[in-house]
């Protein structure tokens, strides 16, 4: 039994839109227009008359953080009280209340970002959070993800102090309450770790989010989600979730390994880029580069412009980056790595070279993950290194009011070069790296097209906007090749797994300002409504 999809305006990947297409065994089988699709219709098919509606495939997030994402689903959402510091503590205080959280219960929180402080109070501090409570230990993560900020409660709880030397890669100030990057697993290892129960309940949560945006794939770095928790915990709670039929977004994960030892112990087990089927597979060795733009710790080549004498932080030294780098690609493993300073950018493409000289390989399929601020001599050897690129072109909505003032006038003129990126031949995917941004990639598509914010400041080098079909592309096709699965999906056309999203417009004919106000209707994984 077949089921007809007809009427529509199919984008299948290819500029020529098609009107109708067939799903069956959860695959499309044929794609045409609507007369020939009924051509092949039996008595049991299935019709159902898409009225117009646009259509395309699934999108694919191609670096997000599911896990975490879920896990600041039942956190304080901190990105709806950031608008002051006095907005985020009464933001705190209902939440305590409203949860219930008993004198000594954990307070967690995620989303804050100073530079939308009106007061222009500067970085939440440990007092900032005493004022809220004195008896909960609180805990809020900034918006990036790179630096979090405790109470006293906190500190006293998870038995902190000054006597730890400062973690390369990192940055903490007791007094302050403030940790930054690397310095953050301080923290992190001595939370409460969640069961599995809980970390099933976020995925689940966390994958219906994803479906109501119209993504069915997802390329997400969660290993170390919990650093008090064995990834094979974590990898356990995905396919018992699978199992029960609870994941509704077909999972790549990008397997983020901080140490040596632990790489070689991963490998050891058999795992490896391919382990797993089409709903969890085992992606590149991730690994974390350097910190934010927003927080000053993306590591530079030179000071920051608004911070004379900070080039922020680097996270692994050159040797570091070598040995994991040559050892992954050596055992056949994809990586990729995140890099948002140009500083960072250097060390890892000095990495790539390395382990690609001493172990060629023609479809490595590696690449760099953010690729934000750039210099042209660093996407010439991104192409001559054949390296995938990882953008985010949401990040314009936030990076736009930035970048001139951390970096520069010189380097934010060379920077967020997504077309240079594809006139070179780079191939370029897109996503949200959510819980950073939300997982909404038609907001994405906009700014990928309009080089503005989505409140319409900008444009900020126009010159790098793509089309509309190549950021469809970037969020499909694209994503699809990140992860070796460009003949798997990521098109509609026979043979392919059909997943795709019904919207309320079509971005193709929409303003580019309007773009991020079209919603998905429906959501379809391997021929079933997940949404």
């Amino acid at each position: 039994m077949k089921h007809l999809f007809i009427n529509g305006t199919i984008f299948t990947g290819e500029e020529a839109l098609q009107q109708a297409f067939a799903v069956e065994d959860g695959r499309f089988t044929a794609v045409g227009s609507t007369g020939e699709l009924l051509a092949l219709r039996r008595d049991d098919d299935i019709v159902t008359d898409l009225e117009g509606r646009f259509v395309c495939a699934g999108f694919n997030d191609s670096h997000m953080h599911l896990l975490n994402y879920g896990f600041a689903m039942t956190c304080c959402d901190l990105m709806q009280h950031t608008s002051s510091i006095t907005d985020l503590q009464e933001g705190l205080r209902a939440f305590i209340a409203a949860r219930g959280i008993a004198p000594g219960g954990w307070v967690r929180g995620r989303g804050w970002n100073q530079d939308y402080f009106a007061d222009g109070h500067g970085l939440p501090t440990r007092a900032d959070l005493d004022a809220v409570s004195a008896e909960h230990p609180i805990c809020i993560v900034r918006c990036c993800g790179h630096c979090l900020v405790v109470n006293s409660r906190a500190i006293e709880l998870l038995e902190l102090n000054e006597d730890a030397p400062q973690p390369y890669g990192g940055h903490y100030d007791l007094a302050a309450g403030l940790f930054e990057d690397s310095a953050m697993s301080m923290v992190y290892t001595r939370l409460p770790a969640p069961t599995r129960g809980e970390l099933k309940a976020m995925l689940r949560s966390a994958s219906a989010a994803l479906n109501r945006c119209g993504v069915t794939s997802c390329q997400t770095d969660d290993l170390c989600a919990f650093e008090n928790l064995d990834y094979e915990e974590i990898i356990a709670a995905y396919r018992e979730l699978q199992h029960e039929g609870g994941l509704t977004v077909r999972v790549y994960e990008q397997a983020q390994l901080p140490t040596l030892e632990g790489l070689r112990g991963f490998l050891a087990k058999g795992y490896n880029t391919g382990w797993g089927d089409d709903m969890f597979r085992i992606g590149p060795l991730k690994m974390l580069g350097d910190g934010s733009l927003g927080a000053r710790t993306a590591f530079l080549r030179e000071d920051y412009a608004d911070a004379p004498g900070q080039r922020g932080l680097a996270i692994f030294t050159q040797q570091q980056f070598d040995d994991m780098v040559s050892l992954a690609h050596a055992s056949g493993m994809q990586v990729a790595i995140h890099a948002i300073g140009d500083g960072v950018l250097d060390r890892v493409l000095n990495a790539y070279e390395k382990a690609f000289s001493a172990c060629p390989r023609a479809d490595h399929r590696s690449g760099v993950v953010h690729v934000q601020i750039t210099r042209p001599e660093q996407l010439r050897r991104m192409r001559e290194l054949n390296l995938h690129a990882y953008i985010q072109s949401i990040f314009l909505d936030y990076d736009i009011n930035i970048v001139e003032s951390r970096v520069g006038s010189e380097v934010a003129g060379t920077s967020y070069a997504f077309h240079t990126m594809k006139e070179l031949g780079l191939h370029v995917s897109n996503g949200t790296d959510c819980p950073v941004e939300m997982p909404v990639a038609l907001r994405g598509i906009q700014c990928a097209v309009t080089r503005r914010t989505l409140s319409g400041k900008g444009p900020y080098r126009p010159e790098e906007a793509m089309t509309v079909p190549e950021a469809l592309r970037s969020y499909t096709i694209e994503g699809a090749h990140a992860s070796f699965e460009e003949n798997v999906k990521g098109h509609i056309a026979p043979g392919y797994l059909a997943d795709f999203t019904v919207l309320d417009g079509d971005p193709l004919s929409a303003a580019p300002e309007r773009i991020g106000d079209i919603h998905p209707l429906q959501t379809w994984l391997g021929g079933k409504q997940v949404y």
